[in-house]
């Protein structure tokens, strides 16, 4: 534990300097903390990523790279970035002095977060003297997906990144988040470890970018404490179907709560799915995309608002440092192929609709969109040349999303619950703000109608900015982005958080009207999050407990890592929990539900590979074909294929654990 957290720190301090360059000018500490999380994350990912295809994952590359990630601190000996670092220290001193109820509701808040994190990420993978487990009810394949990459990388020296999971093709996952963790696995971290820190330290990041960007949108840091919860206990109606489950049993209350059957945001009726638990503890790279994400749209508002970043009002001087500021923020983007490219889209969305709808500070959206392209135009060259992704596989017409047979309106009600009345609700308020500016209302006259944190202004950026998410939801319900039409939530997810500042302004709203009126908040609060924490609690109060690698498996692994080439090709099931995802080599197939939701066609392959289990001479050329060093037969094999174990016989066994067998053919 101890080197995977001297590990993000190291990384994180070097993002911190980042921060000060090119980000906020005023900003508290506790941001610039968690945004150096983030960006120093994705800086030192690509960077090692870079030196590994050079000289392999060596130690000695790992360390420079983190001292070239760690480098950025010395911006911080510039005169005016330490004038503002000494100031966030000042500013953080003070909040932790003459303790008042405010300050001490704002500890509870993000202690409280802080806790959640700690006792959920740390279900998302259990050791134990029976084999690996995870606690999270979604993540049984994904969890041997990550495994796969991060022991690819650490054991595997798997650079250029072939696909663990296809052997021969080029690993088109942006698989950053996973290198991150295979450094800290490198340099003697276990791996349970190196994820947990990681998981933790990225979603308590996200947290802080997300109620920060909320408060830049809105002006209200209610707002940004709400809308931030909005997103972690996300979820819909399933809670009716909780108490129906309750009321059909005869157990109490309390009882009942330690014994949650099912899922309530996510199963046959509910496709939507809390964020937590089919997302950010699913798809580690998401949980690192999309605070780095959120990030680049705070800058962005800043351009897009008017009285923000305005380089083309300025002095010549002014607009070349703004300018630079903004390429900057552009490069920091043009990482996230590697990191998520879902986000990269969505961005790319984003930030077109900006740029016509403030077409008149095109020098700044250009100087972003050039970083951008510096980064970003190399990788996707790079992930798209020998990748066995089949891009037409990705676009095709589709209405509704998941909703199968369900009416389109019931569907989204249910899964989403009152998210989307709300965030109208927030709309129309932003909206009668600016009527009422436009018009020269009194502010005064209407105080208890309209009560506000801050005098009254022009909302309408607010509601334009929020357009183009809007765009995202209406594409994301009529074309399938993507070979399995669920996978759609990784563009809806941001249709989501891009509404959620209306949603929270609307909420904020209603709880400074009267003391009528924050009963109501919070009776709608509950209604928005408790199916979410339903299923959040089910997963923190240790009610999941999956089985996804035997004892067998694990003692077998570690056997193949130090009996076989690094480099081998192993032949194995297509199932979801090989054994030899623990081992970093590759394997000629894995989990056909992997595959195709990648784009991959494994139909070939996965009959030549039946066709080597039946033994014989076909089985021999095959095995050439793909360049087969070990066989795998383990109960998985026997289950799955029915294999010829009388003509793996004459091969040598390379390694056995229990049942598992690995025989090596060449």
């Amino acid at each position: 534990m101890l080197i995977s957290m001297i590990f993000a720190a190291i990384i994180s301090a070097g993002g911190v300097g980042v921060s000060y360059a090119i980000l906020d000018d005023d900003a508290p500490l506790m941001w610039r903390l968690a945004s150096g999380n983030v960006i120093g994350s994705a800086i030192f990912g690509t960077l090692i990523f870079c030196a590994a295809l050079i000289f392999g994952l060596t130690n000695a590359a790992i360390v420079i790279c983190l001292t070239l990630t760690l480098l950025p601190v010395i911006i911080l000996r510039d005169a005016g970035a330490s004038k503002q670092a000494a100031h966030d220290w000042a500013a953080a001193k003070s909040r932790t002095q003459q303790t008042n109820l405010r300050k001490f509701l704002g500890f509870a808040y993000y202690l409280f977060f802080f806790l959640l994190f700690v006792l959920f990420f740390a279900r998302a993978m259990i050791v134990t003297d029976g084999g690996i487990f995870t606690g999270a009810s979604q993540n049984l394949g994904d969890l041997p997906f990550h495994l796969g990459a991060i022991t690819s990388f650490a054991d595997g020296d798997n650079f250029p990144p072939q696909n663990p999971s296809f052997a021969g093709a080029r690993f088109s996952y942006p698989f950053i988040a996973d290198l991150v963790t295979a450094c800290m696995v490198k340099l003697g971290a276990s791996v349970e470890n190196a994820m947990f820190v990681l998981n933790v330290s990225w979603a308590f990041s996200l947290l802080i970018v997300l109620e920060r960007f909320i408060v830049k949108l809105t002006g209200d840091r209610i707002a940004g404490r709400i809308g931030a919860a909005l997103l972690f206990f996300s979820g819909g109606l399933g809670f009716f179907a909780f108490f129906s489950d309750f009321g059909a049993q005869g157990r109490g209350f309390l009882d009942f709560l330690q014994h949650i059957p099912v899922d309530y945001t996510i199963g046959d009726k509910f496709r939507w799915g809390n964020s937590m638990v089919v997302m950010f503890i699913t798809q580690r790279s998401l949980l690192l995309g999309m605070p780095l994400t959120i990030l680049t749209l705070g800058y962005l508002w800043e351009i897009f608002v008017p009285g923000g970043t305005t380089a083309e009002t300025e002095a010549t001087s002014q607009v070349r440092r703004r300018l630079i500021k903004t390429f900057s923020c552009g490069l920091l983007a043009g990482l996230l192929p590697l990191v998520h490219l879902h986000s990269l889209a969505a961005l790319f969305v984003v930030g077109v609709f900006l740029f016509v709808m403030r077409a008149e500070r095109w020098r700044s959206w250009l100087a972003f969109a050039g970083g951008v392209a510096v980064v970003a135009l190399p990788e996707l060259l790079w992930s798209m040349s020998g990748t066995a992704t089949e891009t037409s596989k990705f676009l095709s017409w589709h209405f509704g999303w998941d909703k199968g047979e369900q009416s389109f309106l019931w569907f989204w009600f249910t899964n989403t619950g009152i998210f989307i009345p709300v965030a109208a609700i927030g709309a129309y308020l932003a909206f009668r703000k600016y009527a009422r500016v436009q018009s020269g209302t009194s502010r005064h006259s209407h105080e208890k109608q309209m009560p506000s944190p801050e005098t009254e202004t022009d909302r309408t950026p607010l509601l334009l900015f929020s357009l183009p998410f809007v765009f995202l939801f209406v594409v994301s319900n009529v074309a399938k982005l993507a070979p399995w039409e669920w996978d759609n939530i990784k563009v809806l997810i941001y249709s989501f958080v891009g509404l959620i500042p209306l949603a929270a302004f609307a909420l904020s709203f209603f709880w400074r009207i009267a003391a009528w009126g924050k009963g109501a908040t919070s009776a709608m609060i509950i209604v928005l999050c408790l199916s979410g924490g339903l299923d959040i609690w089910r997963t923190v109060s240790r009610q999941v407990d999956i089985k996804v690698f035997d004892r067998d498996a694990v003692d077998l692994a570690d056997v193949v890592k130090h009996a076989t080439d690094p480099h081998a090709v192993i032949l194995n099931a297509p199932t979801y929990n090989t054994a030899t995802a623990l081992t970093g080599r590759l394997s000629v197939m894995r989990y056909p539900g992997h595959l195709s939701s990648h784009g991959i066609d494994y139909a070939r392959r996965e009959s030549d590979v039946k066709e080597i289990y039946k033994g014989g001479p076909a089985a021999e050329s095959l095995m050439r074909k793909y360049g087969v060093n070990y066989v795998m037969i383990s109960p998985e094999e026997r289950a799955a294929m029915q294999p010829n174990e009388a003509f793996f016989a004459k091969y040598g066994i390379a390694a056995e654990a229990g049942n598992y067998r690995l025989y090596r053919v060449k």
